[in-house]
């Protein structure tokens, strides 16, 4: 093993069965990397909390498992043969992308974030678009920013409410669960549902989580030695550490230049950036110096991280 993801399975597990059992209509999210844990991984557990799912693309549609509603969350302009599929749409023009596909489609309202989604302007002629082209709508999603307070999240998503009809389901996200409760304690006669993958899958389980590199070779050096592609030189005396974790695993360095590996509660100094599959760092001669075979903490957020293998514990 190379870079391993280790979980407490009953620790984590308990945060994500608590995250869930407080947020009705949830629809877990495994798009992407599947956050840290691969969408393989965690398809089964999803399909345990909810008969739907959203997945970042239609790319990400394969291997999903039966019975189960998969909700793509990001407009595509090349409609997928699985129609089980609800896509998104945000624009008459996604509905023209979809021309002779039949199936059920999630209406983007427009958000501060100005990415997808229509303006209250432009609702009414992209619903009747929806109706021409033969599709159903199955709700409408408010996707306010990450950054900002649950209270103005919330208002985001209010100011839709005297747009949509009173039956109409809302799909939620970037809500904390208390947030998401205040919302449906205060319009307790709409539909709302909550797409949650952060919070779920991490949230206040992070202790529960542990990235974590091989060494796979140590080398003495001396002050003035050059080391690495780039024949860095090294400072002082001490040992380069080859860690078995690089760019193909979405390893880098972190704001500032600094690195993301940690020895013995030390930050260790990149010798240089990180390679493929390899980072080299310095360890001064009188620092506890990692062997062959030893862990170090890797510092990277784990949406942009492709682990080599899930431990489960």
């Amino acid at each position: 093993m190379t870079l391993r993801l280790t979980v407490d399975s009953a620790r984590w597990r308990d945060h994500v069965d608590r995250v869930a059992r407080r947020s009705p209509g949830l629809i877990p999210v495994i798009k992407g990397n599947g956050y840290g844990f691969g969408r393989r991984d965690l398809a089964p557990i999803a399909v345990s909390l909810s008969d739907t799912i959203a997945v970042g693309t239609v790319h990400e549609l394969g291997g999903l498992p039966a019975g189960v509603t998969p909700v793509v969350l990001t407009p595509t302009v090349r409609p997928p043969d699985d129609i089980r599929a609800v896509l998104t749409v945000g624009s008459v023009a996604h509905v023209e992308a979809l021309a002779g596909w039949r199936g059920r489609v999630v209406v983007k309202l427009a958000s501060s974030v100005r990415r997808f989604g229509a303006s209250p302007d432009e609702l009414g002629a992209l619903i009747e678009r929806v109706r021409e082209a033969g599709l159903t709508t199955a709700a409408f999603a408010v996707h306010p920013p990450v950054d900002g307070t649950d209270d103005e999240h919330a208002d985001e998503i209010a100011r839709w409410l005297d747009v949509l009809a009173l039956d109409d389901e809302v799909w939620v996200s970037h809500l904390s669960v208390e947030g998401y409760g205040w919302l449906r304690d205060a319009w307790p006669d709409r539909r709302f549902r909550i797409r949650l993958g952060t919070a779920l899958w991490h949230g206040d389980g992070k202790p529960a989580l542990h990235l974590g590199a091989d060494v796979l070779e140590v080398r003495r050096v001396r002050a003035g030695d050059a080391a690495g592609y780039h024949r860095a030189t090294i400072d002082a005396d001490g040992s380069i550490v080859v860690v078995g974790a690089g760019t193909a695993h979405g390893v880098h360095p972190l704001a500032g230049a600094r690195s993301p590996f940690h020895f013995a509660r030390c930050r260790l100094a990149l010798v240089e950036p990180p390679h493929m599959h390899s980072s080299m760092v310095f360890v001064p001669i009188n620092d506890e110096v990692p062997a062959v075979g030893d862990v170090l903490d890797v510092q990277r957020p784990l949406i942009s991280t492709n682990v080599d293998t899930v431990v489960w514990r």
